[in-house]
């Protein structure tokens, strides 16, 4: 069962939330209108992995540079002068460019993925007024629960409360 919140202020709509993880009952979500402060505090969103997606990427990048120029190397060694056949300078440069170049591809692809672009289906509870001048809060949560989740919503001063079906 889905039950939607609308509130005027940015300040209800967090005691809202705030309340609702107090009371550990479904699953919280929340739409803005402008970029919120308070929410970002109350809601406690785990950090992203995308940091953690361009560095995998960015070792991939220089591992696979090495591999690359050191397979190279010794497949088709050329021996000029007594010089060694891996030469680590040049393979410096192949490294860097494809710890970018993979570092770059995993960033692109991971905020993707973490952002879950591109989006076909609008979010479960959203409503178009929710992004011009209303706070919406979202509490996805079984039929037992639907009574207590209501009544933290009106007190936490929701305008109004809608009931969606899941």
């Amino acid at each position: 069962m889905i039950i939607v919140g609308s509130f005027d202020d940015q300040e209800l709509s967090a005691r809202a939330i705030a309340a609702l993880k107090k009371a550990r009952i479904g699953e919280i979500s929340w739409f803005s209108p402008i970029p919120p402060e308070h929410m970002e505090e109350v809601s406690h969103e785990k950090k992203s992995r995308v940091r953690a997606l361009v560095l995998t990427g960015g070792i991939i990048g220089v591992l696979s540079g090495l591999a690359i120029t050191i397979g190279t190397s010794y497949e088709w060694s050329l021996v000029a002068g007594g010089k060694p056949i891996i030469s680590w300078p040049p393979f410096i440069v192949i490294c860097f460019e494809l710890m970018i170049l993979l570092g770059g591809i995993s960033a692109v692809t991971s905020f993707l993925i973490n952002a879950r672009m591109p989006a076909f289906d609008t979010a479960a509870g959203y409503q178009p007024r929710f992004g011009s001048d209303h706070f919406g809060v979202v509490v996805r949560c079984e039929e037992p629960d639907r009574t207590r989740v209501e009544s933290i919503l009106r007190e936490s001063g929701a305008q109004e409360v809608l009931l969606e079906a899941a």
